[in-house]
């Protein structure tokens, strides 16, 4: 970690403290893999007025990938549950942010985590060259430095969906799908959105021991 991590970071920082420009939203997109389980015994019977319980013994029945964006100062987000992470998996995800997300912005500001496939080149894979750049260039790509994916307010969201939605078992991609569109309608509705505090300054305290030392050099007169 070096300047260029401190630089991605107060720019990430500071894209969020911009005013909110509905022509150039602010969406950051994150990942999270869901592993599909059903219950063979299904529930165990219970006295009236007492909790359901499941039955400890499950069965795996592969996985799903949720590509989680949202909006934060407009309280809007939106999942795309997909079998796969792929490249594909991913334009497809943009293409939806473009296309149908936000069809009438100038451009979306998109802050994602640096992982392989968050690349404009998973487009070129996904689709014609032509359709491929009309996506590219909605798009300004902007990525949290290595290992501080917690400046991706996506996280938050995910942990949101993880307490409210995820953390019961869920046995087929129909009912994940069913369960995620539920809980993003709900919260879509409220505008449920993310107050985010932590500045470039509290950064350059906080994270201090992370940022370059300017020993040695010289004050210019």
């Amino acid at each position: 970690m070096g300047a260029d991590f401190v630089s991605e970071t107060e720019n990430v920082l500071g894209i969020y403290h911009l005013p909110y420009n509905p022509q150039r939203p602010v969406v950051c997109l994150d990942e999270k893999v869901y592993y599909l389980l059903s219950t063979p015994h299904g529930t165990i019977a219970q006295r009236a007025g007492q909790s359901e319980k499941i039955d400890y013994e499950y069965k795996r029945q592969g996985t799903c990938n949720l590509f989680v964006m949202i909006e934060p100062k407009a309280g809007f987000r939106h999942v795309v549950v997909r079998q796969q992470r792929t490249a594909l998996d991913y334009a497809l995800a943009l293409k939806w942010l473009v296309d149908e997300g936000y069809r009438e912005c100038e451009e979306i500001w998109l802050i994602q985590d640096n992982l392989n496939t968050h690349r404009a080149s998973a487009l070129y894979r996904a689709f014609e060259p032509a359709e491929a750049e009309r996506i590219m260039r909605r798009i300004r790509w902007i990525y949290t430095p290595k290992h501080a994916s917690w400046l991706n307010m996506a996280e938050i969201e995910i942990g949101v969906f993880e307490r409210q939605c995820l953390a019961r078992r869920i046995e087929s991609r129909a009912e994940l799908e069913q369960q995620v569109a539920a809980l993003e309608m709900e919260r879509n509705q409220a505008k449920a959105k993310i107050n985010w505090q932590f500045t470039c300054e509290q950064a350059r305290v906080t994270l201090q021991r992370l940022y370059p030392k300017l020993a040695g050099f010289e004050e210019l007169s």
